[in-house]
Protein backbone atom coordinates (compact mmCIF):
# COMPACT_ATOMS: atom_id res chain seq x y z
CA UNK A 1 0.00 0.00 0.00
CA UNK A 2 2.93 2.79 1.03
CA UNK A 3 4.51 1.41 -2.13
CA UNK A 4 1.94 2.81 -4.01
CA UNK A 5 1.26 5.94 -2.29
CA UNK A 6 5.20 6.84 -2.87
CA UNK A 7 4.55 6.13 -6.78
CA UNK A 8 1.74 8.25 -6.56
CA UNK A 9 3.15 11.53 -4.65
CA UNK A 10 5.94 10.73 -6.75
CA UNK A 11 3.96 11.45 -10.10
CA UNK A 12 2.27 14.52 -8.70
CA UNK A 13 5.67 16.32 -8.19
CA UNK A 14 6.01 18.54 -10.99
CA UNK A 15 9.30 18.04 -13.48
CA UNK A 16 10.95 21.56 -12.87
CA UNK A 17 13.52 21.65 -10.00
CA UNK A 18 11.63 23.89 -7.01
CA UNK A 19 12.47 25.61 -4.05
CA UNK A 20 13.69 24.11 -0.60
CA UNK A 21 10.79 25.61 0.65
CA UNK A 22 8.55 23.82 -1.63
CA UNK A 23 10.14 20.73 -1.39
CA UNK A 24 9.76 20.56 2.51
CA UNK A 25 6.26 21.23 2.33
CA UNK A 26 5.88 17.92 -0.15
CA UNK A 27 8.21 16.00 2.57
CA UNK A 28 5.97 16.92 5.51
CA UNK A 29 2.89 15.58 2.84
CA UNK A 30 4.67 11.97 2.19
CA UNK A 31 5.43 11.80 6.13
CA UNK A 32 1.71 12.01 6.52
CA UNK A 33 0.31 10.04 3.70
CA UNK A 34 3.25 7.69 2.97
CA UNK A 35 4.63 7.18 6.80
CA UNK A 36 2.12 7.37 8.86
CA UNK A 37 -0.45 5.21 7.40
CA UNK A 38 2.23 2.53 7.66
CA UNK A 39 3.03 2.26 10.69
CA UNK A 40 -0.64 3.52 11.87
CA UNK A 41 -1.45 -0.02 10.25
CA UNK A 42 1.37 -1.88 12.49
CA UNK A 43 0.11 -0.27 15.64
CA UNK A 44 2.63 2.33 16.06
CA UNK A 45 0.86 5.20 18.02
CA UNK A 46 0.03 8.68 16.98
CA UNK A 47 1.78 10.18 19.96
CA UNK A 48 4.81 8.33 18.89
CA UNK A 49 5.14 9.09 15.45
CA UNK A 50 4.90 12.88 16.53
CA UNK A 51 7.36 12.58 19.14
CA UNK A 52 10.10 11.07 16.20
CA UNK A 53 8.81 13.58 13.45
CA UNK A 54 7.28 16.65 15.22
CA UNK A 55 11.11 18.98 15.13
CA UNK A 56 12.19 16.94 11.84
CA UNK A 57 12.90 18.65 8.63
CA UNK A 58 15.05 17.53 5.66
CA UNK A 59 18.82 16.87 5.53
CA UNK A 60 20.39 18.82 2.57
CA UNK A 61 23.59 17.80 3.84
CA UNK A 62 23.18 14.30 3.23
CA UNK A 63 24.77 12.81 0.34
CA UNK A 64 23.11 11.15 -3.12
CA UNK A 65 19.89 13.22 -2.51
CA UNK A 66 17.43 13.64 -5.52
CA UNK A 67 15.27 16.46 -4.84
CA UNK A 68 11.79 16.46 -6.84
CA UNK A 69 12.65 18.01 -10.06
CA UNK A 70 16.50 17.39 -9.88
CA UNK A 71 17.79 16.09 -13.17
CA UNK A 72 18.81 12.21 -13.26
CA UNK A 73 21.88 10.79 -11.76
CA UNK A 74 25.11 11.10 -14.22
CA UNK A 75 27.40 7.71 -14.63
CA UNK A 76 29.51 8.27 -12.07
CA UNK A 77 33.33 9.16 -11.80
CA UNK A 78 33.72 8.46 -8.34
CA UNK A 79 37.27 7.06 -7.06
CA UNK A 80 36.86 3.90 -4.78
CA UNK A 81 39.84 3.94 -2.89
CA UNK A 82 38.96 1.23 -1.06
CA UNK A 83 39.45 -1.09 -3.43
CA UNK A 84 41.95 0.92 -5.48
CA UNK A 85 44.97 1.36 -2.92
CA UNK A 86 44.21 -1.63 -0.11
CA UNK A 87 47.02 -0.31 1.47
CA UNK A 88 45.52 2.71 2.16
CA UNK A 89 42.37 0.80 3.93
CA UNK A 90 44.65 -1.83 6.22
CA UNK A 91 46.76 0.58 7.57
CA UNK A 92 49.32 -0.65 10.20
CA UNK A 93 48.74 1.71 13.26
CA UNK A 94 45.11 1.47 12.75
CA UNK A 95 45.24 -2.30 12.79
CA UNK A 96 47.58 -2.33 15.49
CA UNK A 97 44.91 0.15 17.98
CA UNK A 98 42.15 -1.59 17.05
CA UNK A 99 43.54 -5.33 18.31
CA UNK A 100 45.36 -3.78 21.15
CA UNK A 101 41.85 -2.01 22.13
CA UNK A 102 40.43 -5.37 21.55
CA UNK A 103 42.58 -7.25 23.57
CA UNK A 104 41.25 -5.35 26.37
CA UNK A 105 37.76 -5.37 25.58
CA UNK A 106 38.35 -9.28 25.76
CA UNK A 107 39.11 -8.84 29.20
CA UNK A 108 36.86 -6.55 30.58
CA UNK A 109 33.64 -8.37 28.86
CA UNK A 110 34.98 -12.22 28.81
CA UNK A 111 31.70 -13.38 30.73
CA UNK A 112 29.91 -11.91 28.03
CA UNK A 113 31.86 -13.12 25.04
CA UNK A 114 32.02 -16.71 26.63
CA UNK A 115 28.20 -16.69 26.69
CA UNK A 116 27.78 -15.04 23.32
CA UNK A 117 30.01 -17.85 21.85
CA UNK A 118 28.15 -20.37 23.55
CA UNK A 119 24.46 -19.52 22.37
CA UNK A 120 25.67 -18.58 18.67
CA UNK A 121 28.67 -20.31 18.22
CA UNK A 122 30.79 -17.05 17.22
CA UNK A 123 33.67 -16.82 18.61
CA UNK A 124 34.40 -13.44 20.86
CA UNK A 125 37.27 -11.98 18.87
CA UNK A 126 35.48 -11.86 15.77
CA UNK A 127 32.16 -10.24 17.51
CA UNK A 128 34.76 -7.71 19.29
CA UNK A 129 36.59 -7.12 15.83
CA UNK A 130 33.52 -5.82 14.33
CA UNK A 131 32.99 -3.86 17.26
CA UNK A 132 35.75 -2.19 17.23
CA UNK A 133 35.15 -1.32 13.07
CA UNK A 134 31.90 -0.51 13.20
CA UNK A 135 32.62 1.93 16.40
CA UNK A 136 35.91 1.76 17.80
CA UNK A 137 34.53 -0.30 20.52
CA UNK A 138 31.14 2.21 21.32
CA UNK A 139 34.03 5.43 21.92
CA UNK A 140 33.16 6.85 18.10
CA UNK A 141 30.03 9.91 18.12
CA UNK A 142 27.09 8.33 16.98
CA UNK A 143 25.07 11.55 16.88
CA UNK A 144 22.85 11.84 13.74
CA UNK A 145 19.13 11.88 14.21
CA UNK A 146 17.72 8.59 12.46
CA UNK A 147 14.62 10.11 11.69
CA UNK A 148 15.85 13.07 10.07
CA UNK A 149 18.42 10.89 8.28
CA UNK A 150 16.48 7.83 6.47
CA UNK A 151 13.31 9.88 6.39
CA UNK A 152 15.44 12.35 4.00
CA UNK A 153 16.22 9.61 2.25
CA UNK A 154 13.21 7.76 2.10
CA UNK A 155 11.56 10.67 0.75
CA UNK A 156 14.71 11.68 -1.76
CA UNK A 157 17.27 9.71 -1.48
CA UNK A 158 19.05 7.17 -3.86
CA UNK A 159 17.46 3.57 -2.98
CA UNK A 160 14.32 5.73 -1.58
CA UNK A 161 12.51 2.66 -1.33
CA UNK A 162 14.41 1.09 0.99
CA UNK A 163 15.24 3.69 3.05
CA UNK A 164 10.93 4.24 3.38
CA UNK A 165 10.84 0.99 4.50
CA UNK A 166 13.87 1.74 7.57
CA UNK A 167 12.41 4.76 8.30
CA UNK A 168 8.61 2.33 8.99
CA UNK A 169 11.06 0.04 11.02
CA UNK A 170 12.51 3.26 13.12
CA UNK A 171 9.12 3.82 14.06
CA UNK A 172 7.97 0.02 15.16
CA UNK A 173 11.49 0.46 17.43
CA UNK A 174 10.29 3.37 19.28
CA UNK A 175 7.40 2.29 19.44
CA UNK A 176 7.39 -1.55 20.03
CA UNK A 177 10.40 -2.29 21.41
CA UNK A 178 10.75 0.16 24.60
CA UNK A 179 13.10 2.89 22.66
CA UNK A 180 12.25 6.01 23.03
CA UNK A 181 13.09 8.62 19.94
CA UNK A 182 15.05 10.82 21.43
CA UNK A 183 17.65 8.18 22.58
CA UNK A 184 18.31 6.46 19.18
CA UNK A 185 21.31 8.22 17.35
CA UNK A 186 22.70 6.79 13.87
CA UNK A 187 25.23 7.46 11.54
CA UNK A 188 25.11 10.10 8.36
CA UNK A 189 23.88 7.04 6.62
CA UNK A 190 21.37 5.92 9.39
CA UNK A 191 22.81 2.94 11.09
CA UNK A 192 22.03 2.77 14.37
CA UNK A 193 23.85 2.81 17.81
CA UNK A 194 27.36 0.78 18.21
CA UNK A 195 27.07 -1.80 16.11
CA UNK A 196 25.44 0.39 13.18
CA UNK A 197 22.48 -1.52 12.39
CA UNK A 198 19.65 -0.67 9.83
CA UNK A 199 15.90 -1.06 11.42
CA UNK A 200 15.01 -3.94 10.07
CA UNK A 201 18.21 -5.47 11.12
CA UNK A 202 17.93 -4.23 14.56
CA UNK A 203 14.18 -5.82 15.04
CA UNK A 204 15.25 -9.05 13.10
CA UNK A 205 18.29 -9.58 14.97
CA UNK A 206 19.20 -6.84 17.91
CA UNK A 207 19.45 -9.75 21.11
CA UNK A 208 19.11 -8.60 24.92
CA UNK A 209 22.28 -9.22 25.89
CA UNK A 210 21.74 -8.24 29.72
CA UNK A 211 18.43 -9.42 30.26
CA UNK A 212 17.15 -6.38 31.19
CA UNK A 213 13.99 -7.42 28.76
CA UNK A 214 15.26 -4.01 26.43
CA UNK A 215 18.12 -4.09 23.12
CA UNK A 216 19.79 -1.15 24.24
CA UNK A 217 22.42 -1.33 21.12
CA UNK A 218 23.60 2.54 21.58
CA UNK A 219 24.40 2.21 25.92
CA UNK A 220 24.92 -1.44 26.60
CA UNK A 221 27.39 -3.12 25.53
CA UNK A 222 26.10 -6.49 26.46
CA UNK A 223 23.18 -5.90 24.23
CA UNK A 224 25.67 -4.76 21.21
CA UNK A 225 28.03 -7.95 21.46
CA UNK A 226 24.83 -10.29 21.49
CA UNK A 227 23.29 -8.30 18.48
CA UNK A 228 26.29 -8.98 16.73
CA UNK A 229 26.54 -12.80 17.48
CA UNK A 230 23.46 -13.17 16.89
CA UNK A 231 23.78 -11.39 13.36
CA UNK A 232 26.20 -13.30 12.17
CA UNK A 233 24.85 -17.02 13.44
CA UNK A 234 21.15 -15.84 11.49
CA UNK A 235 23.41 -15.43 8.71
CA UNK A 236 25.60 -19.05 8.73
CA UNK A 237 28.09 -18.74 10.88
CA UNK A 238 29.80 -22.58 11.37
CA UNK A 239 30.96 -23.41 14.30
CA UNK A 240 34.16 -24.38 15.13
CA UNK A 241 35.75 -23.04 11.79
CA UNK A 242 38.12 -20.55 11.43
CA UNK A 243 37.37 -17.47 8.80
CA UNK A 244 40.44 -17.99 6.72
CA UNK A 245 44.44 -18.00 6.85
CA UNK A 246 47.33 -16.24 5.18
CA UNK A 247 48.97 -18.59 2.76
CA UNK A 248 51.27 -19.20 0.27
CA UNK A 249 50.80 -20.53 -3.73
CA UNK A 250 53.03 -22.75 -5.82
CA UNK A 251 53.48 -21.14 -9.23
CA UNK A 252 51.32 -23.88 -10.65
CA UNK A 253 47.97 -22.08 -9.12
CA UNK A 254 46.63 -19.01 -10.86
CA UNK A 255 44.94 -15.98 -9.37
CA UNK A 256 42.12 -16.90 -11.63
CA UNK A 257 41.18 -19.91 -9.61
CA UNK A 258 39.93 -17.34 -7.07
CA UNK A 259 36.02 -17.43 -5.76
CA UNK A 260 33.70 -19.26 -3.51
CA UNK A 261 32.67 -21.24 -6.14
CA UNK A 262 36.10 -22.82 -6.64
CA UNK A 263 35.99 -24.16 -3.02
CA UNK A 264 37.61 -27.67 -2.32
CA UNK A 265 38.42 -28.91 0.81
CA UNK A 266 41.52 -27.10 2.94
CA UNK A 267 43.21 -30.90 2.69
CA UNK A 268 42.88 -30.63 -1.45
CA UNK A 269 44.56 -27.27 -1.24
CA UNK A 270 47.60 -28.94 0.89
CA UNK A 271 47.89 -30.98 -1.74
CA UNK A 272 48.53 -28.98 -4.07
CA UNK A 273 50.72 -27.21 -2.46
CA UNK A 274 49.05 -24.55 -0.79
CA UNK A 275 50.59 -23.70 2.52
CA UNK A 276 50.30 -21.09 5.44
CA UNK A 277 52.70 -18.45 5.71
CA UNK A 278 53.00 -18.94 9.04
CA UNK A 279 54.86 -22.28 8.39
CA UNK A 280 52.55 -23.98 11.01
CA UNK A 281 49.60 -26.96 9.81
CA UNK A 282 46.10 -26.06 9.21
CA UNK A 283 44.71 -27.38 12.21
CA UNK A 284 42.91 -30.96 11.82
CA UNK A 285 39.52 -29.73 12.43
CA UNK A 286 39.73 -27.17 9.14
CA UNK A 287 41.44 -30.18 6.65
CA UNK A 288 37.96 -31.30 5.89
CA UNK A 289 36.40 -27.91 5.79
CA UNK A 290 35.27 -25.96 2.77
CA UNK A 291 37.83 -23.04 1.46
CA UNK A 292 38.08 -21.11 -1.86
CA UNK A 293 41.14 -19.00 -3.05
CA UNK A 294 40.98 -14.87 -2.03
CA UNK A 295 43.31 -12.42 -3.56
CA UNK A 296 41.67 -8.95 -2.35
CA UNK A 297 44.50 -7.03 -4.93
CA UNK A 298 45.76 -9.79 -7.18
CA UNK A 299 48.97 -10.52 -7.26
CA UNK A 300 49.53 -7.12 -5.59
CA UNK A 301 49.07 -8.51 -1.78
CA UNK A 302 48.46 -10.86 0.37
CA UNK A 303 46.69 -13.89 -0.63
CA UNK A 304 43.91 -16.01 1.82
CA UNK A 305 42.34 -19.06 1.91
CA UNK A 306 39.19 -18.49 3.61
CA UNK A 307 36.22 -20.48 4.70
CA UNK A 308 32.15 -19.85 4.38
CA UNK A 309 32.26 -18.09 7.48
CA UNK A 310 34.04 -14.87 5.40
CA UNK A 311 31.52 -14.58 3.35
CA UNK A 312 29.25 -14.70 6.78
CA UNK A 313 31.39 -11.68 7.25
CA UNK A 314 30.34 -10.52 4.50
CA UNK A 315 26.98 -10.11 4.95
CA UNK A 316 27.43 -7.40 7.55
CA UNK A 317 28.98 -5.20 5.19
CA UNK A 318 30.09 -6.43 1.55
CA UNK A 319 33.52 -5.35 0.58
CA UNK A 320 36.22 -7.87 1.13
CA UNK A 321 38.47 -5.68 2.49
CA UNK A 322 35.94 -5.12 5.46
CA UNK A 323 35.39 -8.41 6.14
CA UNK A 324 39.42 -9.38 5.87
CA UNK A 325 40.28 -6.29 8.14
CA UNK A 326 37.98 -7.91 10.82
CA UNK A 327 39.03 -11.32 10.55
CA UNK A 328 42.60 -10.18 11.10
CA UNK A 329 41.84 -7.90 13.71
CA UNK A 330 40.45 -10.80 15.32
CA UNK A 331 42.92 -13.08 14.97
CA UNK A 332 45.08 -10.52 16.63
CA UNK A 333 42.87 -9.73 19.54
CA UNK A 334 42.31 -13.71 20.30
CA UNK A 335 45.94 -15.07 19.30
CA UNK A 336 48.67 -12.10 19.21
CA UNK A 337 49.47 -12.63 15.32
CA UNK A 338 52.11 -10.75 12.89
CA UNK A 339 50.96 -8.42 10.21
CA UNK A 340 50.33 -9.53 7.05
CA UNK A 341 53.51 -11.70 5.82
CA UNK A 342 52.95 -10.74 2.21
CA UNK A 343 53.47 -6.48 1.57
CA UNK A 344 50.22 -4.43 -0.59
CA UNK A 345 51.79 -3.50 -3.70
CA UNK A 346 50.88 0.00 -4.92
CA UNK A 347 47.96 -0.17 -7.50
CA UNK A 348 47.10 2.44 -10.43
CA UNK A 349 43.94 5.23 -9.34
CA UNK A 350 41.19 4.17 -11.48
CA UNK A 351 37.75 6.05 -12.22
CA UNK A 352 34.95 3.70 -11.51
CA UNK A 353 33.32 4.09 -14.76
CA UNK A 354 36.59 3.24 -16.36
CA UNK A 355 36.32 0.18 -14.44
CA UNK A 356 32.88 -0.32 -15.31
CA UNK A 357 33.90 0.33 -19.35
CA UNK A 358 36.78 -2.43 -18.88
CA UNK A 359 33.48 -4.82 -17.14
CA UNK A 360 31.28 -4.34 -20.53
CA UNK A 361 34.54 -5.53 -22.60
CA UNK A 362 34.85 -8.39 -20.62
CA UNK A 363 31.28 -9.38 -20.43
CA UNK A 364 31.08 -8.66 -23.94
CA UNK A 365 34.38 -11.31 -24.81
CA UNK A 366 32.22 -14.07 -22.78
CA UNK A 367 33.65 -13.55 -18.92
CA UNK A 368 31.23 -13.47 -15.91
CA UNK A 369 32.55 -10.64 -13.96
CA UNK A 370 29.53 -10.23 -12.18
CA UNK A 371 27.83 -7.10 -13.59
CA UNK A 372 29.71 -3.87 -15.02
CA UNK A 373 29.14 -1.98 -11.58
CA UNK A 374 33.10 -0.71 -11.50
CA UNK A 375 33.61 -2.36 -8.68
CA UNK A 376 36.32 -5.07 -8.18
CA UNK A 377 34.79 -7.95 -6.80
CA UNK A 378 36.43 -11.43 -6.85
CA UNK A 379 34.70 -12.38 -10.39
CA UNK A 380 35.95 -9.40 -12.22
CA UNK A 381 39.52 -9.73 -10.87
CA UNK A 382 39.35 -13.45 -12.03
CA UNK A 383 38.14 -12.22 -15.34
CA UNK A 384 41.25 -10.06 -15.54
CA UNK A 385 43.45 -13.04 -14.72
CA UNK A 386 41.87 -15.17 -17.24
CA UNK A 387 42.20 -12.91 -20.09
CA UNK A 388 45.75 -11.83 -19.43
CA UNK A 389 46.33 -15.62 -19.55
CA UNK A 390 44.50 -16.10 -22.75
CA UNK A 391 46.94 -13.70 -24.34
CA UNK A 392 50.29 -15.19 -23.16
CA UNK A 393 50.07 -12.77 -20.26
CA UNK A 394 51.51 -13.33 -15.97
CA UNK A 395 48.26 -12.68 -14.36
CA UNK A 396 47.83 -10.52 -12.18
CA UNK A 397 44.08 -10.65 -11.41
CA UNK A 398 43.51 -6.57 -10.74
CA UNK A 399 42.89 -3.70 -13.05
CA UNK A 400 45.66 -1.29 -13.85
CA UNK A 401 45.87 1.29 -16.33
CA UNK A 402 47.35 -1.23 -18.98
CA UNK A 403 44.39 -3.23 -18.53
CA UNK A 404 42.09 -0.71 -18.82
CA UNK A 405 43.42 0.71 -22.10
CA UNK A 406 44.13 -2.65 -23.76
CA UNK A 407 40.25 -3.52 -23.13
CA UNK A 408 39.23 -0.24 -24.03
CA UNK A 409 41.30 -0.58 -27.41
Amino acid sequence: MWRAAVLSLALAMPAAAQDRAAVEAQFQTWLEEVIWPAVAADGVPRATFDAAFGDVSLNWDLPSLLPPGAPPEQPTTTRQAEFQDPARYFDEANLAASARIGAQMAVTHAATLDRIEARYGVPGHIVLAIWGRESAYGAAPITNDPFEVLATKGFMGRNAEMFTAETIALLKIAALRGVSPGQMTSSWAGALGQPQFLPTSYLDYGADGDGDGVVDIWDSEPDTLASIGNYLAEHGWQRGRDWGFEVRLPDSLSCALEGPDNRRSISDWVGAGVSRVSGRPFPDPELDGAASLLFPAGTNGPVFLVSPNFYVLKRYNTSDLYALFVGHVGDRIAYGVSPFTADWGGVDTLLRSDVAAMQETLEGLGYDVGGADGLVGYKTRRSIGAWQASLGRTPTCFPDSSVVSDLSD
